[in-house]
């Protein structure tokens, strides 16, 4: 048991200790990176962008190379939900990148390398990201700027590299069109330099610094929502030392395999009688024809300025690939909410997932939180459309629910111009109804994370705020 990866992850999970850096020095590490690093990010006209323009034809806003992504227009037709029709502008970036993560073990404990790095949306300049963040054209230099630093443990067969976790999984349904990353973590057993920006964590250190705000990015929290802990039996091989009954539990949910309310045939069942009922009819349209939006030379945008516009900076950032370039970023309106409401059944906690349509999603369905709010309709007098569960995340004292992890994550600074969202995990009791919403259903963190091992189940959302959970 001991020698399984499922086991290693674990008791990376557990350790806090790093000999490497401590937490609490690498608080004062983060902000010596945003200290010393040249870093300035200005919105601009979109006259004033180099190598993208608006095409004369459509309208979409492009890269001269053809490569990178584009701003392009959809039409969206569906029976879900309370809007059934609507056009909108949505990033189309058919590349797969890598979110890619090094480990190394280090007297007995995996450790992840990390890097700190700036991204031209970050709220708060340098975030946590993976060890390899790189889209398709960042890795090929489609820039003429440096390749990114470890690529070729990535790319090359080389024996001193073993494949951990490698999945593809979707970005953001309702701002992308079809988008998926690869999300991989391997294992190197030569030695390794660490380069300038770069640090060792184990994986307790990433799950105790989300409980910071916008501390670790959006690619990092993807790509450790996969990791795998095991069963029962791997919990006999650790030391467990949580520090309240709600860590012990909730990890009792990631190994448990037995007292769950649905077992995956039902599970499968429901997921596929959504999928099957579902219509979701998206065209591209060019992006001059997309109805209820316009555009100035400052972005482009919904005529009651709601959801999302789309802007143009100037990124100068002295540690990248390339110092200094422009390109569109993507705007949010104001800041949204996620959340999963979480309940005791069967002595086990159990998650209340939803089955959620998004123009962009590569199949119709995917597995979202309890409550996803990205464009501010959870705010009175802006719904469009009713909320379940709403009301036990906005006023959790009200319902006698007990809040175990609320905390600001930020999207992907790349192509997001600082948005974040409120991620919170709130448990409610007996009185909270078993039988529920028939667009929801309750699951174990065990079959979550079993779902997430297969492709385009659970949303970017959904991964994000299961990553948020730590055991110690």
């Amino acid at each position: 048991m001991e020698n399984t990866i499922e086991y290693r992850f674990l008791k990376s999970a557990l350790t806090l200790e790093n000999s490497f850096l401590s937490t609490s020095n690498f608080i004062e590490w983060i902000e010596l990176k945003k200290n010393n690093v040249k870093h300035t990010i200005t919105p601009i006209p979109f006259s004033e962008m180099e190598n993208w323009v608006f095409n004369t034809a459509t309208g979409n806003l492009e890269h001269s190379s053809g490569q990178f992504f584009s701003i392009e227009g959809i039409s969206v037709k569906t029976n879900w939900g309370g809007v059934k029709e609507w056009s909108q502008p949505i990033i189309n970036q058919p590349e797969i990148g890598f979110l890619g993560i090094i480990t190394k073990e280090f007297n007995g404990v995996l450790h992840f390398l990390m890097q700190a790095k700036i991204e031209p949306g970050n709220i708060n300049k340098v975030q946590l990201s993976p060890s390899l963040q790189a889209t398709k054209s960042n890795y090929t230099q489609v820039h003429k700027g440096n390749a990114p630093l470890y690529l070729e443990y990535f790319l090359e067969k080389r024996e001193d590299v073993t494949i951990l976790l490698d999945q593809l999984q979707s970005e953001q349904g309702a701002r992308f069109f079809k988008k998926r990353n690869r999300n991989i973590i391997i294992e190197v057993t030569s030695d390794i330099k660490v380069e300038e920006d770069f640090c060792w964590l184990t994986l307790g250190q990433i799950k105790q610094l989300l409980t910071y705000d916008n501390v670790i990015n959006m690619d990092t929290r993807t790509v450790i929502s996969g990791i795998p802990f095991g069963n029962l039996e791997t919990l006999k091989a650790v030391n467990i030392s949580a520090k309240t009954p709600y860590e012990k539990d909730v990890l009792l949910s990631d190994l448990n395999t037995k007292n769950a309310l649905h077992n995956f045939e039902r599970i499968i069942s429901w997921i596929t009688n959504h999928k099957s009922f579902a219509e979701l009819d998206v065209k591209k349209i060019p992006l001059n024809s997309i109805s209820d939006w316009t555009k100035d030379d400052l972005s482009v945008y919904h005529k009651e300025h709601k959801y999302f516009s789309v802007i143009a900076v100037r990124a100068e950032i002295g540690n990248r690939e390339v110092n200094s370039w422009t390109q569109p970023l993507v705007k949010s309106a104001q800041e949204g909410i996620i959340a999963f409401i979480i309940k005791k059944i069967n002595g086990v906690y159990h998650f209340l997932v939803q089955a959620k349509l998004e123009s962009g999603n590569f199949d119709i369905i995917e597995l979202a939180p309890t409550v996803q709010c990205l464009t501010g309709n959870y705010r009175k007098g802006e719904n469009e459309y009713e909320v379940p569960y709403l009301d036990y995340i906005l006023n959790p004292k009200k319902n006698n629910a007990i809040i175990h992890h609320s905390s600001f994550q930020s999207e992907e600074g790349g192509r997001f111009f600082e948005e974040q969202n409120k991620n919170m995990i709130i448990e409610v009791g007996d009185d909270f109804d078993v039988n529920v919403d028939e667009k929801y259903i309750w699951m174990t963190l065990n079959q979550m994370k079993t779902f997430i091992k297969f492709n385009n189940y659970l949303n970017i959302q959904s991964r994000s705020l299961l990553s948020v959970i730590k055991f110690v």
